[in-house]
């Protein structure tokens, strides 16, 4: 979601360079440019930070499950081949 607040200001900033020759059409120019910078955010794939922000939890979630199952995995290839050399000495 984009805040329009932001884009009003950054539409009258811009207004606000345009050549002191142009500025009677000055309000309408700002809305031309609240509705180009409006347009091109759109077409963007953009986040909300907030939604970056859960995602982010999600994959530190994600990553130390991995971890933990990673652990586990050796510990029990540890098991199993130390099984197997006993196993293979008693033979």
């Amino acid at each position: 979601m984009i805040d329009l607040s932001h884009l009003d200001d950054l539409a009258r900033r811009l207004s606000a360079l345009v050549p002191p020759g142009v500025r009677e059409g000055r309000e309408e120019l700002q809305q031309n440019f609240k509705s180009v910078l409006q347009s091109g955010l759109s077409r963007l794939d953009l986040v909300t930070r907030e939604e970056f922000e859960v995602q982010r939890a999600v994959l530190l979630r994600t990553r130390e499950k991995l971890e933990e199952l990673q652990r586990t995995v050796a510990q029990l290839e540890e098991r199993l081949g130390g099984a197997s050399a006993v196993d293979t000495q008693r033979h």
